[in-house]
């Protein structure tokens, strides 16, 4: 290969120099305070009494996964090409930092070593199978709608 071959490989191959990785990560940073904001926000409006099933966390986690359900069939199958950052500042950072599976652990936590033992196991299988309910109606009625069809 001669000097002037191996420089067209070079140029022919992208560079990459981390910018790229900076960009994804400060979008994700973003968006993750603004989705824990929101988050915290709906703490401070319906508190949690203590012993009391966490109401609160539950809807965050529902509401938040129906949303992904929305997010990823728009991204994926409606829109044709979202710009690079979109999904991880809406999906990992916003949809990330809103929805609260630590916090879910903790309650569990709490529930338990309060003596409220009923009520966590309550808990403990409600969030997981209502969340993952609403991934899949919310993505499934925004393809019907959208795309008019169901996959």
């Amino acid at each position: 290969m001669t000097a002037q071959e191996a420089e067209g490989v070079r140029a022919a191959v992208p560079r990459r120099r981390g910018s790229g990785q900076l960009s994804v990560v400060g979008v994700v940073a973003v968006g993750g305070g603004l989705g824990a904001l929101a988050r915290y926000a709906a703490a401070q409006g319906w508190p949690t009494a203590q012993g009391g099933f966490p109401w609160t966390t539950l809807w965050v986690n529902v509401v938040g996964c129906a949303v992904i359900g929305v997010f990823l069939v728009l991204i994926t199958e409606v829109l044709t090409a979202p710009h690079r950052l979109v999904r991880p500042f809406f999906g990992s950072g916003v949809l990330g930092g809103f929805t609260t599976f630590s916090t879910y652990a903790v309650d569990l936590q709490r529930l338990f070593d309060s003596g409220h033992a009923r009520t966590a196991v309550a808990y403990l299988v409600a969030t997981p199978c209502a969340a993952l309910t609403a991934v899949w109606l919310a993505a499934t009625a925004t393809r019907r709608v959208l795309l008019g069809r169901p996959r």
